[in-house]
């Protein structure tokens, strides 16, 4: 896993808010991965949901159930 691509990724989201409004606004987590992956991250949206509920600095990584969606 590239743990440290995803780690290093939310550091440079802490730190910019144009990017956390752009990764706010992506509907799902591959769509957080092709974001991070235009910056030079390298980490897949299954890698990203796997980190769900663990802190990175100030980011918490939350996966958002949407209505109809089948867990």
């Amino acid at each position: 896993m590239a743990l440290d691509q995803l780690e290093a990724f939310l550091n440079k989201m802490q730190s910019e808010p144009a990017l956390k409004n752009e990764v706010s606004a992506a509907s799902t987590a591959d769509d957080i991965a092709q974001i991070a992956l235009k910056l030079g991250f390298e980490f897949s949206g299954d890698e990203l949901l796997r980190m769900s509920g663990k802190k990175f600095g100030r980011v918490t990584v939350m996966k958002t159930v949407l209505p109809g969606e089948y867990n």
